[in-house]
């Protein structure tokens, strides 16, 4: 076991972990941090694979900007502690059976036994590249002409929930104040200015 084995297993005991205290951690707060730990730990993993744009993205994206949204959220909602653990015990068994078929999908497609959808061989020989290579550009190219299609839908899932995301929170409520811009721009002087004419006042 060489140097570079010994630092995968222990970001992949770092990744497990963190996951672990995402999910059971009682804090928010705690669980949010727990899960930025996990996010750089898979970046470490995909350092060792090579894949440097990748890690760097996930770094700057998601612990940069995402998990910082994600904490000010979290710490400017009054969260029932109490209320959101009454129903722990009760999903579990549920929850450990979503991560049990989870875990075996993995390992099927990914495992030795499994279908050969990656390449066979080449799943666990990280393919070795000169230094001036460029992974954003190798991305590139496969994401928009393989994964064309499926980058196409997962774009359009996310406009829709960004749509509906605005049209839940800008529900029209009766208290709150809203401006026509139509109207704005058809009012006139003598709508809103009335000069008035009146004696001037001498000082005694």
């Amino acid at each position: 076991m060489n140097f570079t084995d010994l630092v995968f297993y222990f970001f992949s005991a770092m990744l497990v972990l963190a996951g672990l205290g995402v999910i059971g951690s009682r804090n928010p707060v705690h669980s949010a941090l727990f899960l930025v730990l996990s996010f750089f730990s898979c970046s470490a993993l995909w350092l060792l694979l090579q894949a440097e744009f990748l890690a760097i993205v996930l770094v700057l994206v998601y612990v940069g900007a995402v998990m910082v949204l994600f904490l000010f959220v979290v710490m400017m909602l009054n969260i029932n502690l109490a209320q959101m653990r009454q129903g722990f015990v009760r999903y579990l068994p549920l929850g450990v059976l979503v991560a049990l078929v989870m875990v075996v999908q993995m390992v099927w497609i990914v495992g030795p036994v499994g279908p050969d959808v990656f390449g066979g061989e080449q799943l666990n020989q990280a393919v070795q590249h000169a230094p001036d290579h460029s992974n954003t550009s190798e991305l590139g190219k496969v994401l928009y002409t393989d994964y064309v299609f499926a980058f196409e839908v997962a774009a359009i899932i996310l406009l829709v929930a960004i749509v509906a995301a605005i049209a839940l929170t800008m529900r029209r409520r009766e208290m709150t104040k809203y401006q026509t811009p139509g109207k704005q721009v058809q009012v006139r002087k003598s709508d809103r200015l009335r000069v008035v004419k009146m004696d001037a006042e001498t000082s005694k």
